[in-house]
């Protein structure tokens, strides 16, 4: 179940007249983006959805998921001011009506989930892609920690069992073909909340 508090910290975050996140793509997802032909996609975590929409706008079909309303708000705002349409749900996934091997790809960005449940919301995201699908993945790392200590402008979670290292990425996702994966430095400007340098995971791995 959904803890209130979460789910008060992210509607509090969204709810400003502000993008948290900005309106522009992550870097990463683009990049991988251009390597497919478009298809259908989902969008754990979306939050305001800036990638959802872009992603739109480049012939893909669009679904997306989370759990504030304030976010789906902006995301469907931002999708109507780009002209594209995007499929936007609210819910825990397991109460939702994804069907098994729906999607081509599935992009995780930032979509850090509770600790105690973020290996088995990517089990049950596998069921739905198809074999020879692709996972792509960016969210901060273990090693995040000290990052956001020198600088809380760059985000992310700050309880180490929320952020990601690549064995927990291999163990999550055993039947993939990694195509790359790597714990990397990187420069964030996104919005209000990525500001600075941070460690993050980028993982892009093909369903076997």
């Amino acid at each position: 179940m959904t803890d209130n508090t979460w789910l008060d910290r992210w509607n509090d975050r969204y709810s400003s007249e502000e993008f948290a996140y900005g309106t522009e793509p992550n870097n990463y997802l683009k990049e991988q983006l251009e390597k497919l032909d478009p298809g259908t996609i989902l969008f754990p975590a979306e939050g305001e959805g800036r990638n959802a929409v872009f992603t739109a706008t480049k012939g893909w079909k669009v679904s997306a998921f989370d759990i504030s309303n304030e976010g789906k708000s902006k995301a469907l705002r931002l999708a109507e001011s780009q002209n594209v349409v995007i499929d936007y749900q609210i819910g825990e996934l397991e109460a939702l009506n994804f069907q098994t091997d729906q999607f081509d790809t599935i992009a995780l960005i930032y979509a850090h989930f509770p600790a105690e449940i973020k290996s088995s919301v990517h089990q049950m995201l596998d069921r739905y892609l198809r074999k020879g699908g692709i996972i792509i993945f960016e969210a901060f790392s273990k090693n995040h920690l000290d990052y956001v200590t020198k600088n809380e402008k760059v985000g992310g979670p700050k309880d180490i069992g929320s952020l990601f290292s690549m064995d927990e990425i291999k163990a999550d996702f055993p039947n993939y073909d990694i195509i790359e994966l790597e714990e990397k430095e990187i420069e964030l400007s996104e919005g209000l909340f990525h500001n600075g340098t941070g460690s993050v995971i980028r993982f892009t791995g093909r369903k076997r």
